[in-house]
């Protein structure tokens, strides 16, 4: 058995796990915690139910169990698939870390990918790829390749597929680029971590370097709160005269970018120009606007077009 598993592997210990949810699920996290405590009892080195009671423990308001039950979960889950660190940062236990783990992102899009698109369009009035689409339209530009970075299950490929020759989708989750696939609307789909140095990525697996002539980056760039080795990977793809589309959620009059409890970073207008500045990237156009839901909460954002100097 592994420890990260969503099951524990004891019949008793998970019953007492479905209980509790239900204990949750009814109003009453003070008692869930309670049933979770006597499963892991049963199963110590259960990580998933470490961070289910880590849970319960901070909507009952027990803030020290809380961050007692994150840290366990971290031991018994050395490569974070839960993201019990980031929890620790929103709770003052830690500092917040430049990027989340690159296990954590690909479990919870690997785990989303079949309800993606329900959960994300048809829900949340998710509207990125055709405003980035609509940016990109403004250029007149009809591009030899684009790279479409964090794709996920391709909802830009579609809007921008028109005004391009070549397309290649890239995301961390390989079940969200069999998703993309498809579409039958990328030319090219394959896995990489845009949180490792240019080479380390996967960008260049089958690629050479300096081929594309557009680069979109549509609600991926949350999922890293540095992007420091976002712009370096962008540099290493985009020939001079290249544009660069992307995305970001608004960190409003903030400096830099920090961690919300979404679990996702936004960034502000200024860290993003710093950075366009550094790696040599007009600001062609920038847009506010709505671009999603979360609950009863309007997300706000920023889309950037930017372009590569000759």
């Amino acid at each position: 058995m592994q420890s990260n598993q969503l099951t524990s592997g004891d019949v008793i210990a998970d019953r007492r796990a479905d209980y509790a949810k239900m204990l949750d699920e009814s109003g009453e996290p003070h008692a869930a915690a309670e049933l979770m405590e006597q499963a892991l009892e049963l199963v110590p080195h259960w990580a998933a139910g470490w961070y289910r009671l880590a849970g319960y423990r901070e909507k009952s308001g027990n803030t020290a169990g809380a961050i007692e039950a994150y840290r366990q979960t971290l031991d018994a889950s050395p490569d974070d698939i839960f993201g019990a660190e980031l929890k620790l940062a929103l709770l003052g236990d830690v500092t917040t870390p430049d990027q989340p783990p690159s296990s954590y992102v690909e479990r919870l899009f690997d785990d989303y990918a079949d309800r993606f698109e329900t959960s994300l369009v048809e829900k949340l009035d998710y509207s990125v790829p055709g405003k980035l689409a609509a940016l990109v339209a403004t250029t007149g530009r009809h591009y030899l390749l684009a790279v479409d970075l964090g794709c996920g299950t391709g909802l830009l490929g579609p809007e921008i597929r028109d005004r391009v020759a070549r397309l290649e989708g890239f995301d961390l989750s390989q079940n969200m680029l069999a998703k993309a696939a498809e579409k039958h609307v990328y030319d090219h789909l394959q896995q990489a971590d845009l949180s490792l140095a240019p080479e380390a990525t996967g960008l260049f697996a089958e690629g050479a370097r300096h081929r594309a002539d557009l680069v979109t980056a549509a609600d991926v760039l949350m999922y890293l709160g540095n992007l420091e080795s976002v712009f370096e990977a962008v540099s290493a793809l985009v020939v001079p005269g290249a544009d660069f589309a992307f995305s970001v959620e608004d960190a409003g009059g903030d400096d830099g970018f920090h961690l919300a409890p979404s679990l996702r970073y936004s960034h502000s207008e200024a860290y993003v120009r710093a950075l366009c500045a550094r790696y040599g990237l007009d600001v062609s156009a920038v847009s506010k606007t709505a671009i999603r839901k979360d609950g009863a909460n309007i997300i706000s954002g920023i889309l950037f077009l930017t372009h590569k100097a000759v």
